[in-house]
């Protein structure tokens, strides 16, 4: 279901201050850039704005009403006159830009109003954003452009200086905890979620998969075994970690999990056990963190977060994750 104004405002309140008020004084930018981390709610605001522009019912002036044609058309993909761009494989190409400044050459086909938006606009090719530069320099009238991305350093400069740019701030951990248990989520699991992503949708899927569910023994095994000798960690990270951790993308979600276990032994060490996320994992947590060396922990840490930067600069990743291992044996770490 379509999150509604009210409910947006909730978790946006300055993004949606700003995009109230430049309705309401009719002074809609010809061109913004909606910035924030995956899960804030910018595609949300974009439909939104979409609908409080069409929508036959404005409440208050400027919210949609949700239940005109217009507002449902749009909440369908079947506006004629919205339009979304979204990547063609992995990229944005520059045909689907040209596509798009074809469609608005014509004329509105139920108002003077058109509007397009372009869903990770970071991953427009070269020849994608000087077209778009193009289009943006010379605004139809009645043309609305809104840009989303998670990274507007990749994109170009001139793009983002002809728009009205506005940050969407991730969600506070206990409000996102708060929705992912109002969705049936296990207030144990709720908190681990959180700190993995932004992302209601992506949280609930990650919830119902059973490799994830395995993925959070395999990590805190693999730390278990961190106790023995060289070889014993090798066989193990050989056995049961790359059996289960194949993809990079799999290796990079058990290194922000391995990263969660050690943060969960810190808190325990300087009793803030409140703040753990490995909550179903306590008792053996408790238990490393009684054989682990306090002053260590800040330097496995920084090891793992040097794994993940060297993961995605394309390292091999069986030699990344042996190099870790041995790294996180290194200096006496446990009692």
């Amino acid at each position: 279901m379509a999150i509604t104004w009210d409910g947006l405002e909730e978790i946006q309140p300055a993004a949606l201050k700003m995009i109230k008020n430049s309705i309401q004084k009719n002074r809609v930018a010809h061109a913004y850039l909606f910035e924030g981390m995956r899960g804030t709610g910018k595609k949300d605001a974009a439909r939104l704005l979409s609908k409080a522009l069409f929508c036959g019912n404005p409440i208050d002036g400027f919210k949609p009403c949700e239940n005109c044609l217009n507002c449902k058309r749009i909440d369908s993909g079947n506006h004629p006159d919205v339009h979304w761009v979204e990547p063609d494989g992995l990229s944005i190409k520059k045909q689907q830009i040209k596509d798009l400044q074809e469609e608005f050459s014509k004329k509105g086909m139920e108002s003077s109003r058109k509007i397009y938006v372009i869903a990770d606009a970071e991953k427009m090719s070269s020849g994608a954003s000087n077209s778009l530069l193009k289009f943006l320099e010379e605004p139809g009238a009645g043309t609305v452009a809104v840009l989303l991305t998670e990274n507007p350093q990749q994109m170009l400069p001139t793009i983002l200086s002809r728009c009205q740019i506005l940050s969407f701030r991730p969600l506070s951990p206990d409000f996102f905890i708060k929705r992912l248990v109002e969705n049936g989520v296990d207030p144990d699991s709720a908190p681990l979620l959180a700190q993995l992503t932004n992302n209601v949708n992506e949280a609930l899927e990650l919830n119902t998969q059973d490799w994830f569910a395995q993925a959070q023994k395999k990590v805190v095994k693999l730390y278990e075994v961190l106790k023995k000798n060289p070889l014993e960690v090798m066989v193990a990270l050989q056995g049961e970690w790359f059996q289960h951790f194949k993809e990079k993308d799999q290796i990079d979600r058990g290194l922000d999990l391995l990263l969660l276990v050690l943060k969960d032994l810190l808190y325990i060490q300087l009793g803030k056990q409140e703040q753990i996320v490995f909550k179903k994992e306590f008792g053996r947590l408790q238990q490393f963190a009684l054989q682990t060396r306090t002053r260590s922990l800040p330097d496995q840490m920084a090891a793992v977060l040097d794994a993940k930067r060297r993961l995605h600069a394309n390292m091999n990743p069986q030699l990344l994750m042996e190099q870790l291992v041995l790294k996180l044996q290194e200096g006496s770490a446990f009692v």
